[in-house]
């Protein structure tokens, strides 16, 4: 499926990745991998392995809109940022929201790609 939209739905322990179009959605999964014991491991650590891992399973998509609760947002969008620059100006913009189920996520999303493309010049598929 070739599409250039896609919506993260982000915490601290899984990320969903949801691309679409006008017909179809196409979901993905990240796990955090939490480890048993921290002797040699640290909190830090393991959530930029994951947040490596979600930005991997962004590769390819132009135009990211990052979801989920304020602080799992930031923390993604501060390690992109520094981590994974020629990725940060591919997440176009932000939406805080809490469990959403995955038709409400995809409906948001297009909702907002429709008034960010409109803003930005791009024609309205019909």
């Amino acid at each position: 499926m070739t599409t250039f939209h896609a919506v993260l739905l982000i915490d601290h322990h899984e990320a969903r990745v949801l691309q679409f179009d006008a017909e179809h959605v196409a979901t993905s999964r990240v796990k955090a991998h939490r480890h048993l014991t921290h002797q040699h491991r640290s909190a830090v650590r393991d959530e930029h392995e994951f947040f490596g891992e979600v930005c991997d399973a962004l590769d390819g998509i132009i135009e990211v809109l990052v979801a989920g609760s304020h602080t799992a947002v930031a923390d993604f969008e501060r390690y992109a940022h520094k981590h994974r620059p020629a990725l940060a100006p591919r997440l176009v913009g932000h939406e805080y929201v809490d469990r959403p189920t995955e038709p409400q996520l995809v409906a948001l999303a297009r909702q907002w790609f429709l008034k960010h493309d409109r803003m930005a010049g791009v024609p309205t598929p019909t």
